[in-house]
């Protein structure tokens, strides 16, 4: 009895941790993605009002910096440099 083939497209996989791959070639920079995040925080939620994370969370404090960066920008203010930083990276990073 012969094994049928499963067929799988070609397409790369897309991971949830790396959601960047279904649209850039290259994985943007740590500071460039605080950028973003900050940007994307200030438009979502407006100014931060959370305390800094701890000594030892330092992915944590370097996303609220990113964030607490962005204080005082309006969701319009924010929301326009978040477009500008994607189309940069597109032209950055290659799309």
């Amino acid at each position: 009895m012969e094994r049928e083939e499963i067929h799988r497209p070609s397409c790369p996989r897309k991971s949830s941790r790396e959601p960047w791959r279904s649209v850039l070639k290259v994985r943007p920079s740590t500071e460039d993605l605080g950028v973003l995040y900050g940007l994307y925080k200030q438009t979502t939620e407006g100014d931060v009002i959370t305390e800094r994370p701890g000594m030892l969370d330092f992915v944590g404090k370097k996303k609220w910096d990113a964030w607490k960066s962005r204080k005082g920008l309006s969701k319009e203010e924010a929301t326009k440099g978040y477009i500008k930083a994607v189309e940069d990276f597109k032209v950055k990073y290659g799309i």
